[in-house]
């Protein structure tokens, strides 16, 4: 087989859609375990052969009933050899978020990932688990991986507790340039100080947040959204890059700001010391007029969009219209 056009072998691997079989054949020859190798930034989906974003796909498409999906055996293979560039799973139930640590050393040229679980009618509602605030799965290193190439990470409707499970990537994205982290449970400001603290290259970050119970070791409990101010300020510290923010409430009450983890002050502070030009704010029951007085000075803002910001008047959008640069302005449900 030696003999063989690279091409040619390359064909005839491409026809053998059994994982054992290629694990066998990478070992007869370098040739094959050259070639084999190159076809693992692929996966194969019955007879065919196409990229991993596809396969992935595939597998979670609503023609499979992926709720049969048991075996976590494929994600090993996929990240034997670390050369798979993006990875995205969603609405598969056989797949937990700790499982997707056996991907291994496949992290380590990961570019995008993304992991959603299929969303359930109870997602908004506040459930009955307490979460610690002061937890840190930062402490200690006891995953062995790295995933230095990330740049786009996407977790949304996954519970990270009591296992730390993909949590413990947050604090190992040093390339991190967009993040979307929607109604993920059980996080709290360590997480994001220690992922804030590596990423210094963030410029866009997007946060569904909806109501959590969180219980301190001295008995103290609260219900509020995961986040404090104390994400806030690691954030405008590390992150000077930042240029696009999106934050979305759900649940929270314009009765009671203090539902929400971050406070104006708080919030005044990224805006005045990161690039913002971008800026989504939907049902920030905290945010008032004297934000809008302080946006209106910000040099970078281009585009503002207030939806259900019910403590803004039409004082604070007259502060808003002296802003440098605005040139796109969008509000809904705005007192």
């Amino acid at each position: 087989m030696e003999d063989l056009p690279e091409a040619l072998v390359t064909e005839i691997l491409k026809r053998i859609t059994s994982t054992s079989d290629l694990n066998y054949l990478s070992l007869v020859s370098k040739q094959l375990y050259k070639i084999e190798g190159n076809q693992r930034g692929a996966i194969r989906v019955g007879s065919g052969l196409c990229t991993a974003t596809e396969a992935l796909t595939s597998l979670c498409a609503s023609t499979l009933d992926c709720e049969k999906i048991d075996s976590v055996e494929w994600l090993e293979y996929l990240g034997r050899d670390g050369s798979l560039k993006e990875l995205v799973v969603k609405n598969c139930k056989g797949i937990n978020h700790h499982d997707l640590l056996k991907f291994g050393s496949g992290w380590m040229k990961l570019q995008k990932f993304e992991f959603e679980r299929k969303r359930e009618r109870h997602d908004h509602y506040i459930g009955y688990d307490f979460y610690d605030p002061s937890y840190d799965a930062h402490s200690t290193d006891i995953y062995d991986f790295s995933c230095e190439s990330l740049k786009d990470l996407r977790l949304a409707h996954i519970k990270t507790w009591p296992e730390i499970g993909l949590r413990v990537v947050l604090g190992k994205c040093k390339a991190l340039e967009n993040l979307w982290l929607e109604y993920v449970y059980a996080l709290n400001d360590n997480d994001m100080i220690a992922l804030f603290r590596s990423c210094s290259n963030l410029k866009s970050i997007s946060l569904g947040l909806n109501l959590q119970r969180y219980c301190s070791e001295d008995g103290y409990c609260e219900t509020r959204t995961s986040f404090t101010d104390n994400s806030i300020y690691a954030l405008a510290l590390n992150c000077p890059m930042l240029q696009i923010v999106d934050l979305k409430f759900t649940g929270c009450s314009r009765d009671w700001p203090s539902e929400i983890g971050f406070t104006q002050k708080g919030f005044l502070a990224l805006i005045q010391s990161c690039p913002i030009r971008v800026l989504v704010l939907n049902t920030a029951n905290f945010f008032a007029d004297e934000g809008m007085k302080a946006l209106s000075s910000s040099p970078h803002l281009e585009t503002l969009e207030l939806i259900l910001c019910h403590a803004v008047t039409d004082a604070g959008m007259r502060f808003i219209a002296h802003t440098p640069c605005l040139s796109n302005l969008n509000t809904s449900g705005v007192s």
